[in-house]
């Protein structure tokens, strides 16, 4: 877990460090509990400064929403895109991956993905846009195997959803702790994906 460091800072370029520093609060705390105090306070500037470099919280909390989607995309591309890997393989370290990286990044991961910002996040990534890279690499990952007749070879949009929304699910449960989850996610990851794979191996 990342902490935030007080420091004097060069302003050289004050908006990367205040994004930095948010991105980093992120870890520890919930957004909601980011003010422009916690930012000036940090990197020993005033509030007007900060206000140059982002007009409002929204502005600062796109900033953060994209920078989120880019770490996430980072985990989890690279290993649905590794064809020197088997299908189903990559299938089951991406599920691990995106399952572990919900665990370690819960108040991030509740940002980019839950309803509360999706006004901020829906202006610039959806569902159906080139910028949510993951699903489009989990669509592609169906493809390939109803190509190689591995795969059913049914609506891939609506296959990477199902898949998609049953790995949320349960890391939803798991970040906000519901009930005994959290102590037995691998075997409930591990019984998922095997219905997974049931419904969409021939």
């Amino acid at each position: 877990m990342k902490t935030m460091k007080k420091n004097s800072y060069h302003h050289g370029n004050l908006k990367a460090e205040l994004l930095s520093i948010a991105f980093d609060f992120i870890y520890r705390e919930d957004i909601d509990k980011l003010t422009l105090k916690v930012l000036a306070d940090a990197t020993n500037t005033s509030r007007s400064a900060i206000y140059k470099h982002f007009s409002s919280k929204d502005e600062l909390i796109k900033e953060i929403i994209k920078k989120g989607f880019d770490e996430f995309d980072n985990a989890i591309v690279p290993i649905l895109n590794d064809k020197s890997q088997d299908l189903k393989e990559r299938f089951f370290k991406a599920s691990y991956c995106y399952i572990n990286w919900a665990k370690e990044n819960p108040n991030l991961y509740r940002l980019i993905f839950g309803k509360k910002y999706a006004y901020i996040r829906e202006a610039f990534v959806t569902i159906r846009s080139e910028n949510c890279k993951g699903f489009i690499a989990l669509k592609a990952l169906i493809e390939e195997g109803q190509k190689k007749k591995i795969i059913k070879s049914e609506d891939s949009f609506t296959q990477a959803i199902v898949i998609w929304a049953s790995l949320h699910g349960l890391s939803s449960l798991i970040i906000d702790c519901f009930n005994d989850v959290n102590e037995i996610y691998e075997d409930i990851l591990n019984q998922m994906q095997s219905n997974l794979l049931k419904g969409l191996i021939y």
